[in-house]
């Protein structure tokens, strides 16, 4: 579905390239470089968020995944929650708060807020299943649910043009790191080196 014209498109194309150079960067090993892209990136959905037509939640997610990956997502994190007011009414915006929560340590409402996601797609349903076993601390499921995000991944088209990068991926296993459930999926091209 194209974009409706505006500033707001103008703004999410824009983030969308700052989060590409960003991936390069980080698979080419440019730690510090991929951190601060991934930073301009979150700041461009956000702006974006802010200026497109009610409940683009995308941009949420969008500007959630790039903070999480610049390792510093809580205040990215708050925003997101206090722009739903904690709650979640579709797929996308459950999305949204799922990751929110997660990031926040709110494992209780980011597995409540998972389960919403469901019936928004199969991509959904496979996120969704990853963010509960991230939430109830079920490293066997997480991983399950990571290996079968990873292998969709390498059937479709990559969501930022040119890389070739499972970005929600990256973004589970930045948030499992912490919690000593990174699956690590190596053997993968589509993600980078642990």
């Amino acid at each position: 579905m194209p974009l409706e014209p505006g500033p707001h498109a103008e703004i999410l194309e824009e983030a969308l390239a700052l989060e590409a150079d960003a991936q390069r960067a980080a698979l080419a090993g440019d730690r510090a470089g991929a951190a601060a892209g991934f930073r301009a990136a979150a700041d461009r959905y956000r702006a974006s968020w802010e200026s497109a037509p009610p409940r683009s939640f995308g941009r949420l997610v969008g500007m959630l995944k790039a903070a999480i990956q610049a390792g510093d997502a809580a205040a990215d994190a708050a925003y997101a929650r206090d722009a739903l007011g904690g709650t979640a009414d579709s797929p996308a915006s459950a999305y949204a708060l799922a990751v929110a929560d997660l990031v926040l340590g709110d494992d209780a409402g980011a597995a409540a807020a998972a389960a919403g996601m469901h019936g928004g797609s199969e991509a959904f349903d496979r996120t969704a299943a990853a963010i509960t076993a991230l939430a109830t601390g079920d490293g066997p499921a997480y991983a399950a649910a990571l290996a079968e995000i990873v292998r969709s991944f390498e059937t479709r088209d990559e969501h930022l043009t040119g890389v070739a990068i499972a970005d929600t991926a990256v973004m589970l296993e930045a948030l499992a790191e912490p919690r000593g459930l990174a699956a690590h999926p190596a053997a993968s091209p589509v993600l980078p080196p642990a």
